[in-house]
């Protein structure tokens, strides 16, 4: 096997490692928050939901953004260049997370006056640490990523969450046990994420320095305006994108607490109603991910078939990973509206705000096809229209928040979560067709709603079936309703998903087991 093959091989081995350390990352990210409700309740929850965007930025930003885009520089402009550029990002980045950490720790007071609620400023200035890590962290996974090494990157993505997770699930046992307020409770978790940022340093810096590193220390060829120039363009392009579903919660966070607390709800209510609707955010989480797999395999992918202008390779990658993000997001969100209210009791204890759960759950199509739009497009180098995009949905959050929770309460913040990721996912659909990439006709729509109807029917004549027989309620009996409901729904939809004929035959070749699946 010559060299050339065998540097192919370990790269793209690398990036399935980091894609799968991407996807437990992710499902480590919502399933933690499932036993962090059950301990603190959904008050103790609500105050940890406002500053979880405030951590979710920072751990976006040392995963998905920064390390992307040393990792780009590195290759753009060549290893002659790498140590002016490994310079440069690291000044840069450190301003970044330096101003972050001086806004967060300063501001934090005027902070929680903004979102309504004083008592959150020791809270955010415990998440203000975590961007201290930040440039760290990022220059580490940056240089490794750069240079084709991406199991340093896996190992550090996949211990810093699973030391996150345990830290913030034990500091918050142990102070709600010990007697610690709610509060402290919320700072007690925020720490707990720095001892994530922690483990990730510690794992990068052993890799670091168990690595012979050949950094030139020739004058390089790029001048540093032209290194700051490209890292200002990218932060904008890669990092806003990176940051829709935690720029949307961010809104959410920011004024949906002070918007129901001044329609005359008791501040108590209005934080136990803030932390019903938080309940959301993991199960959009989990509805995402297949979505997000498919966008962290498709990027690098399409890039290639686009350099060797292979267009036919291009379209036919485009139109399956979009029908299979299509297929996957209408039954995802189909099928958890239906089967919402177990899944509620299951996971939260009772079955509070179930119907603006519902509509919250259809974010998850909206999502999932956001997403994969915008790995298409960053795939065929047109990364700063998904930017513009999401600050789109952004904005818009922020005016319908303002317009429809005033009315609907919590139903509303979830209507405008919804119209939010419906305008990002539009707008990117959009430029996909001036781009002459997305044919309807191509996607079999009707197809796919025919079998999320048919799928939706079953299960309803399932749950029916379900609570006629077993008609007392227990948080055992629902998560037995809601498991069993999961296959019956998922093997009715998968059933008339083929016999529909969504995919074709060369497209369901590319899924494992096919022969069976076509028996």
């Amino acid at each position: 096997m010559s060299f050339s093959n065998v540097q192919s091989r370990r790269l793209w081995q690398g990036a399935f490692v980091l894609s799968l350390a991407g996807i437990l990352s992710k499902i480590l990210s919502a399933v933690y928050r499932v036993p962090f409700q059950n301990i603190v309740g959904d008050v103790g929850f609500y105050i940890f939901q406002q500053v979880y965007p405030m951590i979710g930025i920072s751990v976006m930003l040392a995963t998905s953004g920064f390390p992307v885009i040393i990792s780009k520089l590195l290759n753009d402009f060549g290893p002659g260049s790498q140590t002016k550029i490994l310079r440069v990002s690291m000044l840069f980045i450190s301003v970044v997370g330096i101003s972050f950490f001086l806004l967060l720790f300063a501001g934090a007071k005027s902070i929680a006056e903004l979102m309504g609620d004083p008592g959150l400023a020791e809270v955010i200035r415990a998440v203000s640490y975590s961007y201290l890590l930040l440039p760290f962290v990022s220059l580490f996974r940056g240089y490794f990523q750069g240079n084709e090494l991406m199991l340093p990157t896996a190992f550090s993505q996949i211990g810093e969450q699973l030391l996150r997770v345990a830290a913030i699930l034990f500091f918050t046992w142990w102070l709600i046990r010990n007697g610690h307020s709610l509060y402290d409770a919320g700072a007690g978790a925020a720490f707990g994420s720095l001892v994530g940022g922690l483990t990730a340093f510690l794992i990068l810096a052993a890799f670091w320095v168990k690595r012979e590193r050949n950094l030139s220390n020739e004058r390089a060829g790029i001048g540093t305006k032209a290194i700051l120039k490209q890292l200002c363009l990218y932060t904008v392009a890669i990092c806003v994108t990176s940051l829709m579903m935690i720029l949307i919660q961010l809104v959410d966070a920011l004024n949906l607490y002070s918007l129901l607390a001044g329609q005359g709800i008791g501040e108590l209510e209005a934080k136990h109603t803030k932390g019903v609707y938080d309940r959301g955010q993991p199960l959009l989480q989990l509805g995402t991910v297949f979505a997000a797999s498919i966008s962290t395999a498709l990027v690098p992918s399409l890039t290639k078939a686009k350099k060797q202008q292979q267009m036919t390779e291009v379209r036919e990658k485009t139109r399956y990973s979009l029908k299979m993000s299509l297929v996957i997001g209408i039954g995802a969100a189909a099928g958890l509206i239906c089967i919402l209210e177990p899944v509620n009791t299951m996971l939260f204890k009772n079955s509070e705000g179930t119907a603006a759960l519902q509509i919250f759950s259809v974010s998850i199509f909206f999502a999932s096809l956001a997403m994969t739009i915008t790995a298409v497009l960053q795939g065929l180098g047109d990364t700063f229209f998904p930017a513009a995009s999401v600050l789109s949905g952004f904005f818009l959050k922020a005016v319908l928040n303002v317009m429809l929770i005033p009315a609907f309460g919590i139903s509303g913040a979830a209507s405008a979560t919804v119209m939010s990721f419906a305008a990002v996912a539009g707008l990117n659909l959009f430029r996909l067709n001036r781009n002459g990439l997305f044919k309807l006709s191509d996607y079999r729509i009707a197809g796919m709603a025919v079998s999320a109807m048919i799928m939706s029917a079953v299960l309803l004549i399932w749950l029916y079936a379900f609570e006629a027989v077993i008609p007392q309620e227990s948080r055992w009996l629902s998560a037995v309703e809601s498991m069993t409901a999961v296959f019956i729904g998922g093997g009715a939809y998968l059933f008339s998903i083929l016999k529909c004929r969504v995919f074709t035959e060369k497209e369901l070749e590319l899924v494992p087991f096919v022969s069976k699946l076509l028996r």
